[in-house]
């Protein structure tokens, strides 16, 4: 039997579960998202990927600034939704909003809970050296993904994952645990389990403050964040007034006693920079203005900008 289903996300994670939603046999009666933002140089107003998509399917859109105003939520409960699906809508619901669907609202959300709880799941699992993730699928409640957990798919964190990566294939694991779960609510077999508040940790939002290397800290720690903040916020360092974007990077157990910040060695291998702990090996950057690059193309072009010695800065 098809349900009828609102949906409510924002960004191209939430994307994809709609299109899969759309094709699948449900019936999508409206979308949810959030009001469109200024974005590009022109600073025009642009609709988030989800919006994209309802209207490429003529789909109702619904972009209230909040839930606060009592219209807002009569015209949510007019709609006399089966269910609503909320995929990083990045509203908070209030209670007669969960209410108003007959089986209430289930969030797709990008971490195994109740680890990582929040708006950043992908990105601080990486940072903090997580070997595994998934997506779990909820029963949303009042609380910040506190809700009772339906189903969850897991999946490896490899050596390799960046946030990017790591975003692709979770955003290809959930729509298909989303169907299969609601395949299983339709037929009355879903098996609610309650999250453990004790073994919670919450994934702070990412900033771009936060993205500036801090050389006084591991080697380690730093090639876990240059991993988890590409593509976004992206890692960076400054060489006097210059910016550099730090795109990948490897540790080095080198033991060096130069002070935090000092490029070690240049070579076409890489840029290595003295840590707290070890040394942190820059294998591919981007300077302001200019494209990504490997160190080697860098040395090439740039012969003179990266020398022994030279001190990079972890503060503005």
């Amino acid at each position: 039997m098809a349900l009828r289903i609102l949906f409510a996300g924002t960004p191209d994670f939430a994307a994809v579960h709609l299109r899969a939603l759309i094709e699948s046999e449900h019936e999508v009666i409206g979308v949810y998202s959030q009001p469109d933002r200024p974005a590009g140089r022109g600073k025009k107003l642009q609709p988030s990927p989800v919006k994209q998509v309802a209207l490429e399917h003529q789909l109702p859109v619904y972009q209230p600034l909040n839930f606060k105003d009592p219209a807002a939520v009569e015209q949510l409960q007019s709609l006399q939704a089966d269910v609503m699906i909320v995929v990083a809508y990045g509203l908070i619901l209030p209670q007669n909003v969960l209410d108003a669907p007959r089986y209430g609202c289930l969030n797709v959300h990008a971490s195994l809970l109740p680890r990582w709880r929040g708006a950043a799941p992908i990105q601080r699992c990486i940072e903090a050296g997580d070997k595994v993730t998934g997506i779990t699928i909820m029963q949303m409640d009042a609380g910040l993904d506190t809700g009772d957990m339906l189903s969850k798919v897991t999946t490896g964190i490899s050596a390799d994952d960046t946030g990017g990566s790591l975003h692709d294939r979770l955003a290809d694991m959930g729509p298909a645990a989303l169907l299969a779960t609601l395949q299983k609510l339709e037929a009355g077999e879903l098996q609610p389990e309650q999250q453990n508040d004790a073994q919670a940790c919450y994934a702070h939002k990412l900033s771009k403050q936060e993205a500036l290397l801090d050389w006084s800290q591991p080697a380690a720690t730093l090639a876990l964040r240059v991993r988890a903040f590409n593509p976004f916020p992206m890692a960076y360092t400054l060489l006097g007034d210059e910016r550099i974007r730090v795109l990948m990077a490897e540790p080095l157990t080198k033991v060096t006693h130069l002070l935090p910040g000092t490029i070690a060695n240049v070579s076409a291998q890489g840029l290595d920079v003295a840590c707290a702990e070890g040394v942190l090996r820059i294998t591919r950057l981007q300077l302001a203005g200019k494209k990504p690059m490997s160190v080697a193309e860098v040395i090439l072009g740039h012969p003179q900008l990266f020398q022994p010695n030279h001190m990079l800065a972890s503060d503005l």
